[in-house]
């Protein structure tokens, strides 16, 4: 196999230049920032869902869906999910970048 000139971060890079592969990498991040507090908390979906009294299935589709669906995760269902993996909720409004500066 070659070898790439290019590193995984430069590749990343110039992928996210593409503002639809960036929306779809920004959802994703929601996803995993899910998944990641899952997996580093050390708990299967099965034990998520038994401390948050829900089923497997709707653990795994918070985890994979997130807000793509029509039906985006209450605040309360976040927060338990939070709680059931050892983490709290935090709420941040950050502003937007316009040309890399912030708009108000």
């Amino acid at each position: 196999m070659a070898k790439s000139k290019y590193t995984y971060e430069q590749l990343k890079a110039i992928a996210l230049e593409d503002p639809a592969t960036k929306q779809a990498y920004d959802q994703m991040e929601y996803e995993f920032d899910l998944l990641k507090a899952r997996i580093h908390a050390g708990k299967t979906q099965d034990e998520v869902a038994e401390i948050m009294h829900t089923s497997k299935s709707a653990v795994s589709r918070l985890e994979n869906n997130g807000g793509k669906t029509k039906h985006s995760p209450s605040l309360e269902t976040l927060r338990r999910y939070a709680e059931a993996v050892g983490y709290e909720l935090k709420i941040q409004l950050i502003p937007k970048l316009k040309g890399g500066v912030i708009s108000h």
